[in-house]
Parts: C-alpha cells; sequence; structure tokens
C-alpha cells in the first residue's frame, strides 16, 4: 500500500485519500489517548479550547508526530521544516483535534447512544485482536499492555469513535440525490456542448493604458514597500590576523597531544581513527594554530572593552598592531569587494548601534572590531529617480485589472447579443475531469459552467482566468443525448452520485458546527 502511495503521492486521487486516512487516524488516536483534563489545560497550557473544553497540549503534541509519521512513511523520507510547513502538518494535527471534538459534543447533543455490546463487537471485529479469524483475549490483553494502555482506557475510547461515527453517519443518511440531480449529471456526462468566447490578456490591453505623473504617485503610494529602497551603511573596521599571534607562540607535546584527544574525529583515515604518531605533526599545527586564534581573540575583545567608553576604534586598532579601513555605503545584500563573503561581520554590522564598537567577529580572513560611519534608513525613493521602474509595474498591473474588465464588459454583451465582439470558438466538446476545454486550455471551472449553461440562461456569470489570460463565454450549441438510457442507469448513477453528496453534507455540518462553536486556538503552536 504504501509502496503505491508513493509512487502516486501527487495524484489528486491519492491526496484525498491520503487525507481520508490522516482524518480517521486521527480521530482514533485522538480517542485512544483521551482528551487529558476537560477542564483545564494542566500545567503546560492547552493547544485549544472549544466552548470551554480544553485541548492538552500532549494531545496536540500526540496527533501532531503521528501525522507526521504517517506522512513520512507515505514519503518514504523524514520531513524537513520547511515541508511540515508547506504541508501544514501542526494546522492538521490541531485542526483534526478540533473537529473530533466538536462531532463528539454534537453526538451528545443529538441524543446518540453506544452500547456495551456495540463496543465489544467492534473491537471483537479487529484484526489486531483476532487469531484464526476468531478475536482472541489473551492477544487483546497482550497488545494493550505493550502499548501502555488499560482495556478501560481503550473500550472508553472506541465507545467514543463510535459516537462519533454514528454521528457523522446519521448525516450521511439524511442525504438523497434526486431524479433531477441524476438528470442532469448523466446530462454532463453525454451531452456535448459548442462555446463561443471573447478573451483578452494583458499584452493585448497593454497600449491602451497611458498613467501620468499624478497615476503614478498615487501608485507609488500604495506600494511603497515594493519600491523602498534598503537600509545602507558605511563602517570602520581593523582586522587582526591570528597568524601573526601564532608566529610567536609554541606548543608543548602535552598541548599537542591533549588537542588530538579532543578533536580526534579529525584525524580519520580509511580504516579509521589514525593514532597519535602517525599525525603528531599535524596535530602539533592544528594546535598551534588554534592557540594562536584563541590568543587573538581574547586580544581583540580585550581592546575592545578598554577602549568601549570612548567607542575609539584607532586606538584599539593601534594596540593589535592594525589599520583602520573604511567602506564606502552599502546593502545587507551587496557589501563591498573587501568583505566579500564576510557574512557574520555584515549581519553584525546591521544590527549595532552607532556610535558604539562592534565585535569581535571571527572569521576565515580574521578578527574584526568595527563601527558605523553612516547609517541610510530604508525609503522610498522620489518618483522622478524610479519613474521608469514605477510605470513598468503600474503599467502591468493595470493591464491585468483592464483584461479583466473587458472580460466582464464582454460577458454583458454577450448577454444581448455579442454584436462587435471578435469571438472565439471552442466547437463541440463533452465534459471531461481534467477539464481540458477545446481552443481555451485547461480550466476545470469552465467545464462545469459549460455544462451548466442552457439555451434559457447561455451566458457565463463571470469571467474565467486561464494562465494570464480572461475569458468571457457563451453556450452557441448543446447536443442533448438521448435521455431513454438514462432511466436504466439512473439507480446506479444516483449510487455514483452519493458518496461526493454525502462528503459535501458532512463538510457543510463540520462548517456550521464551526461557526456556532467558541474556538481559541494557541497560535504560538502554529507558529513555532
Amino acid at each position: 500500500m504504501l509502496g503505491i502511495m508513493r509512487k502516486y503521492k501527487q495524484s489528486v486521487i491519492i491526496k484525498v485519500v491520503f487525507g481520508i486516512i490522516v482524518f480517521s487516524f486521527i480521530g482514533t488516536m485522538f480517542l485512544v489517548w483521551g482528551l487529558g483534563d476537560r477542564n483545564s489545560g494542566g500545567k503546560l497550557g492547552y493547544a485549544a479550547r472549544v466552548d470551554g473544553t480544553k485541548i492538552s497540549l500532549e494531545d496536540f503534541q500526540k496527533s501532531y508526530y503521528r501525522i507526521k509519521n504517517i506522512y513520512e512513511q507515505v514519503y518514504g523520507r523524514s520531513l524537513t521544516p520547511e515541508m511540515e510547513k508547506q504541508m501544514g502538518v501542526k494546522k492538521m494535527a490541531l485542526d483534526n483535534l478540533v473537529d473530533s471534538l466538536l462531532v463528539r459534543k454534537e453526538a451528545d447533543r443529538m441524543g446518540i447512544k453506544v452500547s456495551k455490546d456495540e463496543v465489544a463487537s467492534a473491537i471483537a471485529a479487529m484484526p489486531e485482536f483476532q487469531k484464526n479469524g476468531a478475536f482472541d483475549f489473551q492477544q487483546y490483553q497482550q497488545l494493550l499492555r505493550s502499548s501502555r494502555i488499560t482495556p478501560d482506557n481503550f473500550e472508553s475510547s472506541q465507545k467514543e469513535e463510535l459516537l462519533i461515527k454514528k454521528a457523522r453517519q446519521k448525516v450521511k443518511d439524511k442525504v438523497q440525490v434526486s431524479d433531477d440531480e441524476a438528470l442532469q449529471a448523466f446530462k454532463k456526462q453525454h451531452d456535448k456542448v459548442d462555446l463561443q468566447f471573447a478573451s483578452y490578456s494583458p499584452a493585448d490591453v497593454r497600449k491602451e493604458i497611458k498613467l501620468g505623473d499624478q497615476e503614478l504617485t498615487a501608485y507609488l503610494q500604495s506600494h511603497q514597500e515594493e519600491f523602498k529602497a534598503p537600509e545602507q551603511i558605511s563602517i570602520s573596521y581593523a582586522v587582526m590576523d591570528p597568524a601573526k599571534v601564532t608566529a610567536k607562540l609554541t606548543v608543548s607535546e602535552e598541548e599537542a597531544q591533549a588537542y588530538y584527544q579532543k578533536n580526534i574525529d579529525r584525524y580519520q583515515g580509511k580504516g579509521g581513527i589514525l593514532p597519535y604518531a602517525e599525525v603528531k605533526e599535524r596535530a602539533k599545527n592544528d594546535a598551534l594554530k588554534a592557540k594562536g586564534a584563541s590568543q587573538a581573540y581574547e586580544a581583540a575583545a580585550d581592546a575592545m572593552n578598554k577602549n568601549m567608553k570612548g567607542a575609539n576604534l584607532a586606538a584599539a586598532a593601534a594596540s593589535l598592531g592594525s589599520k583602520v579601513a573604511e567602506t564606502q555605503l552599502f546593502t545587507m545584500t551587496a557589501p563591498p569587494a573587501s568583505l566579500a563573503g564576510e557574512t557574520e561581520l555584515i549581519k553584525r554590522a546591521f544590527i549595532l548601534k552607532e556610535g558604539e564598537l562592534g565585535g569581535p567577529v571571527e572569521t576565515a580572513k580574521g578578527i574584526y572590531l568595527f563601527k558605523i560611519r553612516e547609517r541610510k534608513p530604508a525609503a522610498v525613493p522620489p518618483l522622478v529617480q524610479i519613474r521608469n521602474q514605477v510605470e513598468l509595474r503600474a503599467v502591468a498591473d493595470k493591464a491585468k485589472e483592464l483584461a479583466k474588465k473587458k472580460a466582464e464588459d464582454a460577458l454583458a454583451s454577450l448577454a444581448k447579443g455579442g454584436a462587435g465582439l471578435q469571438l472565439g470558438e471552442t466547437g463541440s466538446f463533452g465534459y471531461t475531469a481534467t477539464g481540458e476545454v477545446p481552443k481555451i486550455g485547461k480550466s476545470p471551472e469552465i467545464m462545469e459552467a459549460a455544462f451548466a449553461l442552457a439555451p434559457g440562461q447561455p451566458v457565463a456569470k463571470t469571467p474565467f482566468q486561464v494562465g494570464d489570460r480572461w475569458y468571457a463565454v457563451k453556450l452557441k450549441n448543446r447536443q442533448a443525448a438521448d435521455t431513454t438510457e438514462f432511466q436504466k442507469t439512473k439507480d446506479q448513477l444516483k449510487q455514483s452520485l452519493l458518496p461526493k453528496k454525502q462528503q459535501e453534507a458532512l463538510d457543510t455540518w463540520l462548517k456550521e458546527l464551526k461557526a456556532k462553536a467558541k474556538i481559541e486556538i494557541n497560535q504560538q503552536l502554529l507558529a513555532d
């Protein structure tokens, strides 16, 4: 099963199935491990609160790690923090806990009951507790003990799970597919349609847009963040070369051996760790460099502390035998050539306050002390300096708006006959779930709308965007299929439509429960 899911993990069907698996699993897990204290969140606070009932942080963590484990099994790899964030694993874990609690509360309100016999039958039917196709009480107890779950807790959780299943089933049982719904589905599957359409892209209408200084100024004001020049600084700095200190030092045999032992993982050979005798000279050189770097850093820190009060960089540099250099203004992402690659230094410089000494910062080039010469805050340049840039962006945005507006106007014109419009035609085509519309492209939205159009209402209610182009569509012709076959397949068609309609009813029901409930989410859990 996991192999199949990994192979087709990008499939829409697999994604839906996976969602169902997760929802079902979380419902079971949530009930197995319980809600914790329903009247308090414990000493560690709570993950969420639903109408006063708290979901504990412990339950959230269990939910989160189990969903994460499912994803890792499906994808066959560990999830990176970026993947987790993209998939919304934490939000999914918390949402499912909230959903399960809401459904359970509603089941109580609906008066749904679960008997002991129903719980016993459900447990007896679980394959995990069976031997040779029959329930085995000894295996049941053994598995619970190995999972550190008491029979009372497990049976209580199964009772609540059955309660939720009954509530969901009660909602589903109310759903029916009418003859008219079945007929409409039959027509969608067998009819053919031919559309007329008018389309507009930003490139088509760009030449129509003329913007003066007033419009460009207004655009710049409403898009300031997009044009803001980044903060700039210039610094004075002194860099100390640890090699100058190292040249005056020596290391003893004991110091070299101590360094070797402390950093033994650096001395790997093909057969493992190399003995000290084989790397003696290398270890001595490494120990000498480390000793020099340490003393150089201490000297730089001492020079900085002695000159901190007056922020006297020149005096600090002189005491280290270094000279002060200066830079011109630069941004964080475009440092001067003399500081190329000095990421940590640049980062520390941009957060340093003016009038203070910064450092020491140790890099491959040496140990830096520095101070701010000038700081130029981030600001929006005047229009005259960036007019071309603003005009290009403004025209592009206005062209997008105009393309959509023209498509909206075309819809109104199509409703009156479409005189003066340049229209294209799709030709006759049938319904496809992928949404491939001839002459237009892939658009499930247009496909659905096309087969909802009829001679009495031939024009779509809204324009549709496909890529960067907007389409106004109108039904030119609909070739109706012979409905005599419908009567033969009506019942089968109703059954095929029922699951989707039931799921839609469940989704609507849950949405209504959420709308009526007071739900407080610990947002810090999702932000971490």
